[in-house]
C-alpha cells in the first residue's frame, strides 16, 4: 500500500521567494486530435519505407512472411508469399551466383507519396540490392485509424 501525501499550497516567502503553483489534475479524456498534412505524410513515408524494406527481406528470405500480416491485406500477403515461394524453389534448382545473390542486402533509397483520395494515397519506391535497382509501388489505404497496403508491386 502506498502511502499518498497532500499536496499543500505554497505560501509567498516574505524574503521574495517565487510560490509554487499547484497543477490542476489530469482529465482522463482527451480530445482527439486529427492527423495534420505534413504529419500525415510523414507518416505514410514511413510506413512505405518500413513496410517495402520488410517485404524485401521476405523475398530474400531472412524474414517469415507472417510479420507483415498486420500491414498487407490477405491478397497481398498472399502475393508476396507466393513469390518467395518462387524464388526459393528457383534458388534451389540452379546454381547461378547472381540468383544466390537476389534480393540480398536491399536497400531502400528513396520513397515518394501522393494522396489521391481522402485516406487513400499511392506510394513508390525505390530499392537497391546486391545485383539492381528496382521500383515498388504500394497502395494504402486507412481503415479504422489503421493504413493497410492494398496494393504491392515489385519491379
Amino acid at each position: 500500500m502506498y502511502a499518498v501525501t497532500p499536496i499543500r499550497s505554497a505560501t509567498v516567502n516574505p524574503a521574495g521567494a517565487a510560490a509554487v503553483r499547484q497543477v490542476p489534475p489530469r482529465t482522463t479524456t482527451a480530445p482527439v486530435v486529427p492527423l495534420r498534412a505534413a504529419d500525415e505524410a510523414s507518416e505514410i513515408l514511413a510506413i512505405t519505407r518500413s513496410t517495402v524494406q520488410a517485404a524485401m527481406e521476405v523475398l530474400a528470405g531472412i524474414r517469415p512472411v507472417h510479420q507483415l500480416a498486420r500491414r498487407l491485406d490477405p491478397r497481398c500477403l498472399a502475393v508476396l508469399q507466393h513469390r518467395a515461394a518462387l524464388i526459393r524453389r528457383e534458388q534451389s534448382r540452379s546454381s547461378s551466383p547472381s540468383l544466390a545473390r537476389l534480393h540480398k542486402n536491399s536497400i531502400v533509397r528513396s520513397v515518394r507519396a501522393c494522396e489521391v483520395a481522402p485516406g487513400i494515397h499511392e506510394a513508390s519506391a525505390v530499392v537497391v540490392d546486391d545485383i539492381r535497382a528496382r521500383a515498388v509501388a504500394v497502395r494504402l489505404e486507412r481503415s479504422k485509424q489503421v493504413w493497410r497496403v492494398t496494393e504491392f508491386m515489385v519491379g
